[in-house]
């Protein structure tokens, strides 16, 4: 079978979703790594300015995902993503038509509420809709996403040759496209699907399992912000300029998007879904180790063991998050899909700003513990995903979901019969 017949086997809502993930990470990244540099140098705004824009939007994002994810259950996902992505349009466009701080707050936290409003509902309709194949969908899911956040900054740099303005607008452009070929082509969930089960919210307050596996998953997400902290600042001496976190970056995004899907078909016939993550973990843990052991040798070995860590971060992503957010699902009481995805990336964001704040004093007193610390987290949170206590209860939720495991025993769907138009 090959990838293409593969994603035309489900159906079209993910078929739908996956493109669009590709959309909404090529419009996102387009802009986001040139804002701060557009703020302080065609602006003028001061650093600590430039930090309450940044950290408004991340804020509103992280603050509101679990009401992201309430309003999916209650009110259902399409209205979520169509309105996040309509925010997004909003938000983005007043980047290009406003230099004023309150309009650049302004901005800063529509974007961030729009993320907070489409992240769960996007995962949460993956989920219900991926027939029991629901590792394979986020492994496409996963695969666009790479591949927008790859093609983002390049087109971004491209477009900075013009003006800030540009970028922002077409960033702009490419939600207000999401968002047409969304109300157009993503149907609405079935009516009968199943209402939030009375006292939910409480059972997701004491469901300590999950607390437990997200407490673990949180470190993927920790992790992979160093990418903007600790492999920076490390890789950048070397090279000089900003070289050192291109290479980084390249190195980390072609490994995903060429071992995502090989990897994911190779783990679903042979593991079970907490061995895949915890498997990613520990890859990860090992590679970010690297740095740590090599920190005394000369300047071309510590750069080769930064971009092996790079690939390792990489390529564990690849291994454990198909099969962490198919646990997500599984966890989740019935009609509460989208609010256990909203707690789940509440507590990553607390957890990875926290974390973040912590490794960068660490990472003024020594390198070489920061890297140690990164390692330890991630094979902690290894150890952690082995333990039966993060395994869900039930099979999943209103909608079953079968493991990766079962998926393999029952066979794949039947291909739709239903393609989206291209």
């Amino acid at each position: 079978m090959t990838d293409r017949s593969s994603l035309r086997s489900f159906s079209r809502p993910v078929q739908v979703l996956v493109l669009n993930q590709f959309g909404v990470n090529l419009g996102f990244y387009l802009l986001l790594p040139f804002l701060a540099a557009y703020l302080t140098e065609s602006i003028g705004l001061t650093l600590a300015a430039v930090g309450l824009v940044l950290g408004a939007r991340n804020l509103a994002q992280q603050g509101l995902f679990l009401v992201g994810g309430i309003c999916a259950d209650r009110i259902g996902s399409r209205p979520m993503i169509l309105a996040g992505c309509l925010l997004r349009v909003i938000g983005f466009g007043m980047f290009a038509l406003t230099e004023n701080l309150w309009g650049l707050l302004a901005a800063a936290l529509l974007s961030g509420v729009a993320g907070a409003l489409f992240n769960p509902a996007v995962r949460s309709y993956v989920a219900t809709a991926s027939q029991g194949r629901t590792a394979e969908a986020f492994a496409w899911f996963a695969l666009a996403g790479n591949a927008g956040m790859f093609v983002g900054p390049v087109l971004g740099a491209l477009l900075m040759l013009v003006d800030f303005r540009i970028v922002a607008a077409v960033a702009a452009g490419v939600f207000a496209v999401l968002t047409i070929a969304q109300a157009i082509w993503l149907p609405a969930q079935s009516e009968g699907r199943a209402a939030p089960e009375r006292g939910g919210m409480l059972g997701l307050l004491r469901n300590g399992r999950f607390w437990l596996f997200a407490l673990a998953g949180s470190a993927l997400f920790a992790l992979q912000n160093q990418l903007y902290l600790i492999f920076p600042r490390e890789a950048d001496p070397v090279l000089g300029g900003n070289a050192g976190t291109v290479s980084v970056f390249v190195v980390s995004t072609v490994v995903a998007v060429a071992c995502q899907r090989p990897l994911t078909r190779y783990a679903m016939a042979r593991w079970q879904a907490h061995r895949s993550i915890a498997l990613g973990y520990a890859v990860m843990g090992v590679g970010l180790l690297g740095p740590a052991a090599t920190a005394a040798a000369d300047p071309a070995v510590r750069f080769t063991a930064i971009l092996l860590a790079a690939a390792a971060l990489g390529l564990g992503v690849v291994i454990a998050q198909p099969f962490m957010l198919e646990r997500i699902a599984q966890h989740a009481s019935t009609g509460m899909t989208g609010t256990y995805y909203g707690a789940f990336y509440l507590l990553s964001g607390v957890i990875a700003a926290a974390s973040g704040a912590g490794l960068g004093a660490l990472l003024e007193r020594s390198a070489p513990l920061s890297w140690l610390a990164c390692g330890i987290a991630a094979l902690a949170a290894a150890a952690l995903s082995l333990l039966p206590l993060t395994a869900p209860r039930a099979p999943g939720p209103s909608t079953p979901i079968p493991t990766s495991t079962q998926d393999q025993n029952q066979g794949p769907s039947k291909p739709s019969e239903r393609s989206i138009p291209r």
